[in-house]
Parts: structure tokens; sequence; C-alpha cells
């Protein structure tokens, strides 16, 4: 299970990395850190499985929700800046409806 769970997250580190090689490797250096300090772990003991369901939900979030963007001017200040967001096929994509039916009668007041 450990095995899988490290494979997985080795791959949405690729696809949420992609591109940006620095960051690629040190997000496999830390992923390869933390499952090597808990090598030592019972495969039956709890404080796998969490470490296991850890590195599970993190390469979700990686794989679903990273999205990086490259800035397209260099030579533009900061506020008139444009990006080039890489948006893959894993990316979870919302609408707004959801917020706008929690929001609903919330007033907000002004300072």
């Amino acid at each position: 299970m450990a095995l899988a769970a490290y494979r997985h997250l080795l791959r949405s580190t690729r696809i949420a990395f992609q591109g940006d090689t620095p960051v690629l490797l040190a997000s496999r250096h830390q992923a390869r850190t933390a499952f090597e300090k808990n090598s030592s772990l019972s495969s039956s003991s709890t404080e796998c499985k969490e470490a296991i369901k850890h590195a599970l939900e993190v390469s979700q979030i990686l794989r679903q929700n990273v999205v990086q963007g490259r800035k397209l001017d260099e030579d533009t200040d900061k506020e008139s800046a444009r990006y080039k967001l890489r948006i893959h096929e894993h990316i979870e994509r919302g609408d707004n409806d959801t917020i706008k039916l929690s929001c609903k009668g919330n007033k907000v007041n002004p300072k």
C-alpha cells in the first residue's frame, strides 16, 4: 500500500509541476524524505496508515488543485504583468453556483 501511495504521489508531482524542473525535483525530494523517515513504521500501525492517507491526500491536492503560472512579460511591473496558466485535464473545475447559494442572504457590512 505504501509503495502504491508513493508512486501515486510521484505521478501527481509530475503532473502538477511539469515544465518546472526545480520545483518538481524539490517536491520529489520532499516526498522521498518523508517516506524514508516513515520506513521504520510497522505496516499495520495506525501511524503508517495515517502517513499513507496523508500521502494520498497530498497527491490528490497536487493533481486537482495546483495550477502553475508563467509570467509572459518579464520586463513589466507586478501590477500590469500577465501570466499564462497551465491548466491540465486533471484540474478540478467548478462553478460559482454553490458559492452563490451559500452566501444568499448574507450582507457584507462596509467598514
